[in-house]
């Protein structure tokens, strides 16, 4: 029973993680990567831009001609906060890159490489025995390719609960639009009936 749950859960997570995205998966916990070990470079960054922002303004409100003093040192602080801005970029750029190969390797480890694994180690052992005579003569398919006869190895059991999980998830999908398409608005009483200064011919 417990290779049978273990199995499940493992393609359970596995889909889930399909149907979240992984890149949705990977924004979420870059983020929060970020907040908690780099949250000094996140902070500067945010600030850098608004500092950017607020002098590209200012400059366009300020006269080449009339004020160019104050011009000039704007477009200093402009070109100044782009460059550190840039740098800065490219060093969350470089973090980011490095985090997205990481991540995705621990998701496939954890989910696609270990069902390989376990698949792999207990190739030879039943997950559960079938009744006798359920399935006849076909029976030896649900062992394939190592279990005992009469069994249900892990590779079918995997490819069965892929299989549910799928079916599951349609039949939700196909509820929650219809869900949501039964939820218009009801015709009123006014629409429902014929105008009264209507002639019938």
């Amino acid at each position: 029973m417990a290779l049978m749950a273990t199995l499940f859960v493992l393609v359970f997570v596995t889909e889930l993680i399909s149907w979240v995205g992984q890149n949705v998966l990977l924004e979420f916990f870059f983020a929060l990567y970020l907040r908690i070990f780099y949250s000094s470079i996140a902070t500067r960054q945010r600030t850098l831009k608004s500092e950017i922002l607020l002098n590209k303004k200012e400059l366009l409100q300020t006269s080449a001609q009339d004020q160019f003093a104050k011009w000039a040192k704007l477009r200093r602080s402009v070109d100044k906060g782009l460059a550190d801005l840039e740098k800065l970029n490219g060093e969350l750029a470089s973090v980011r890159t490095s985090f997205s190969l990481k991540f995705k390797s621990a998701l496939w480890i954890m989910t696609t490489g270990l069902q390989f694994v376990i698949g792999w180690w207990y190739r030879k052992t039943a997950v559960f025995y079938l009744p006798p005579g359920w399935f006849g003569p076909l029976t030896w398919l649900l062992a394939f390719p190592f279990a005992p006869a009469g069994s249900v190895s892990c590779g079918v059991w995997q490819m069965a609960c892929r299989r549910v999980i799928k079916v599951g998830e349609r039949v939700a999908k196909e509820l929650l639009v219809h869900r949501e398409g039964s939820g218009g608005p009801a015709p009123t009483e006014q629409q429902g009936k014929e105008p009264s200064g209507k002639k019938r011919e």
